[in-house]
This record gives C-alpha cells, sequence and structure tokens, in this order.
C-alpha cells in the first residue's frame, strides 16, 4: 500500500458509515462502503430469482457484480444505488456474506480499491465488518464503532420512520440482534475488533463529536 488506509469497522448502526464518509472527504481520501458490495450483490441475487439460501445462487449474483463494477464507467455509481438500502436487501446481504465463496470473491475488488484509490485521492477509507481483520490487517490506522445495541436499534427505528417504512422498535432490535449474531459467529472473517484496533463507542457522541475524535486520532498516527 503506497497510500495510508484507514479501516473502520464494527456493526450495523454504529455510526461507523457517516463516520467513514466524513472522515474520507476531510482527509481527501477515496471512500468505500465495503458493505454496499454485499447489498449490491443481494440486490442482483434478489433481481436474478435466486435464493440467499442457496450458496451457488449467491456465488453467482457476486460474479453478475463483479462483472458490473469493471464494466461500469464509475464503480461507485453502482454502490450508490439507492435501493440498495431497503431493509429487506440488508437482511438478504448478511446471510449472503456468510459464504466464504462470497467473500472471496468480492475481497479482491475491496483490496485492489485499498490498494490504488485513484490519483486524485490522498489515501483510502474503508467501512465494514472485516477491513482491519482480514482486508487490509496492515492498514495504517483502524478502529473498530460500536455502541449499545438498544441505541443502534433506535437509530435504525429513526432512519427507517424517516424513509416513510412501518417498523416497530421491537422488531428493529430483534433483527439487530440477529443480524449481530450472524456477522459475529460465522466461520469465514467474524465480525470483531482487530487486534489492534482503536475501539470507540459511540452510544454517546454525534457524528461531529466522532469524526473530531477520529481526526486527533489520525494526526497522532498518519503524521508521525
Amino acid at each position: 500500500m503506497t497510500k495510508p488506509v484507514i479501516a473502520i469497522d464494527g456493526p450495523a448502526a454504529s455510526g461507523k458509515g457517516t463516520l467513514a464518509r466524513s472522515l474520507a472527504t476531510k482527509l481527501e481520501f477515496a471512500f468505500m462502503d465495503t458493505g454496499a458490495l454485499y447489498r449490491a450483490t443481494a440486490f442482483e441475487l434478489l433481481a436474478a430469482g435466486l435464493s440467499a439460501k442457496d450458496k451457488s445462487d449467491a456465488m453467482d449474483a457476486a460474479k453478475i457484480l463483479v462483472k458490473r463494477i469493471k464494466n461500469a464507467e464509475n464503480p461507485q455509481d453502482v454502490l450508490e444505488n439507492k435501493t440498495l438500502r431497503e431493509d429487506k436487501i440488508g437482511k438478504e446481504a448478511s446471510k449472503i456474506a456468510a459464504y466464504p465463496v462470497v467473500r472471496e470473491a468480492l475481497n479482491k475488488l475491496q483490496r485492489d480499491f485499498a490498494a490504488d484509490p485513484g490519483t486524485l485521492y490522498k489515501g483510502a477509507v474503508l467501512d465494514g465488518r472485516d477491513i482491519g481483520t482480514v482486508i487490509c490487517p496492515d492498514a495504517d490506522l483502524k478502529l473498530f464503532i460500536t455502541a449499545k445495541t438498544e441505541i443502534r436499534a433506535e437509530r435504525r427505528l429513526k432512519e427507517l420512520q424517516s424513509r416513510g417504512i412501518a417498523a416497530t422498535y421491537e422488531a428493529v432490535l430483534e433483527d439487530m440482534r440477529e443480524r449481530d449474531a450472524r456477522d459475529a459467529e460465522r466461520e469465514t472473517a467474524p465480525m470483531k475488533p482487530a487486534d489492534d484496533a482503536v475501539i470507540i463507542d459511540s452510544s454517546d457522541l454525534d457524528a461531529g463529536e466522532m469524526l473530531e475524535k477520529v481526526i486527533l486520532l489520525v494526526k497522532q498516527r498518519l503524521t508521525n
């Protein structure tokens, strides 16, 4: 890696996505929401009438996505599809992410991005669940953003309601606990902090406070 890489991991609604985007903009780094790769794979899976319960179907969907990204004039356009934020897509993405063959197919895309974010950028920020442990174990700075499950459920509920999606706190909380368990207990690349990651609890921090805290870490780690 010739340019600095920042790896940001953590569970859903921990605030890592907002942090990663803001940090990338502040530092003039390229940004990749690696979770969007799995959401985009889930999108292709559903569009093709395939099933997340079938490993072969999930792999076929991953191949479709890899080809689509490689053929795109701007690969980020594929990952900015607003449909990918739909809850049903997120649920399917969490399921197919448990398949090692799917993860292997998407890992190269992530590593290539980290190694070469483009000449217009000073480095790369990747946010996901296994960036610091699997994708970029040599990242210059590794962060693991977490928050209390109940607070994360409240955040997700507000997000869903703001998009006009009917949901209850109890249902969102149960879904979040199930998704956390799948991500943490899968055999391949389970979600966990890297041994040298800085763990930040965002339960009592707003987006601005989070960014300010991390900018200080960046100055300490990337400028020495």
